[in-house]
């Protein structure tokens, strides 16, 4: 009987010990914990993050997905530094600053941890006033209240730029708000506001709320104050009717969005989050329509840092 028991517990104990592993690759590991790290809930990376973690859920059996909404990308770039993330979203000013170390943007050393996954979709410097404000271009905007997205986030390293072509600082503004989309929106809805600019994909639901509660002006960005900028900033439309009441498409400047890792993630775990999300986009571009834009064949595209073995791996194989 004692015999037994001991094989009785010897099973038990094998069995615990299976327990909490899963399968990457046919290689038995411990429990993957994959931390998405996205940016406020009003804008598109939240979404999107929320997405991924259901697919890795889906895909990668036995994977712990979380899905933790942040300040965006300078706060996501810091936190995968720091060992706090498997997966975020950035811009790519913000990651290409992140690892030249640009203390300005909220980086006080080149983050060296960090690694590429893909290029995925392109956001829009979108700058939205209302129509009472008087604000139809760039330099109305002097003397005027402005929302600049949360500090030192990708959408407010992107203000600074695209206010500095325009000839423009914070000094010149009526007032500046530091705040997250919605909080930014709301303010706008009560008049306490002039503009708010959002970096974000098109159809962002900060905005399409904004439109449908007060009349707005988009205010364009001319394609030769987005080529004095330069690089990596790029002339793009906002086409008609992306929002209520927008009924002419307008010009802007856009950045490339990026999801990047960190370079002590297990080249096999990166591989099948790669694999995973690019073999689901239909389930991605279910949870917001800018995903339509995420391109295999662009995955590499204008990358600021070394890719991540595991994701490079995935694109070789496709031909990437």
């Amino acid at each position: 009987m004692s015999g037994i028991n001991v094989t009785r517990r010897g099973a038990l104990a094998i069995g615990l010990g299976l327990a909490g592993q899963f399968t990457l690759g046919g290689a038995a590991r411990a429990e993957q914990f994959i931390n998405v790290l996205t940016g406020g809930t009003a804008g598109i990376y939240y979404p999107l993050g929320v997405a991924i973690s259901k697919v890795l859920t889906d895909k990668l059996a036995g994977s712990r997905p979380s899905v933790q909404a942040t300040k965006g990308s300078v706060e996501n770039l810091n936190l995968l530094q720091a060992g706090r993330g498997e997966i975020g979203f950035t811009l790519g000013d913000s990651l290409a600053l992140a690892w030249a170390g640009d203390e300005e943007a909220g980086f006080k050393a080149p983050l060296k941890k960090l690694r590429g996954i893909a290029a995925i979709y392109p956001n829009y410097v979108q700058i939205v006033a209302s129509k009472e404000s008087g604000i139809k271009t760039l330099a109305d905007l002097k003397g005027k209240r402005l929302a600049v997205g949360a500090p030192k986030s990708g959408t407010e390293l992107n203000a600074r730029a695209i206010l500095k072509g325009a000839g423009l600082g914070y000094k010149d503004l009526g007032k500046v708000e530091y705040l997250p989309f919605a909080e930014s929106v709301e303010l706008m809805k009560n008049r306490q506001l002039d503009a708010t600019l959002q970096s974000a994909g098109l159809g962002v639901a900060s905005i399409r709320d904004l439109a449908t509660s007060v009349e707005i002006v988009i205010v364009e960005v001319p394609a030769d104050l987005v080529g004095k900028i330069g690089a990596p900033y790029v002339s793009a439309p906002i086409p008609a009717n992306t929002y209520t009441g927008q009924t002419a498409e307008v010009n802007t400047a856009a950045v490339v969005n990026y999801l990047v890792t960190r370079d002590d993630l297990d080249a096999e775990v990166v591989y099948q989050m790669t694999k995973a999300i690019f073999e689901n986009i239909p389930d991605l571009v279910a949870a917001h329509s800018a995903a339509k834009a995420i391109k295999l064949e662009k995955a590499r595209e204008g990358m600021p840092v070394p890719l991540h073995p595991g994701a490079e791996r995935y694109l070789k194989e496709r031909g990437v």
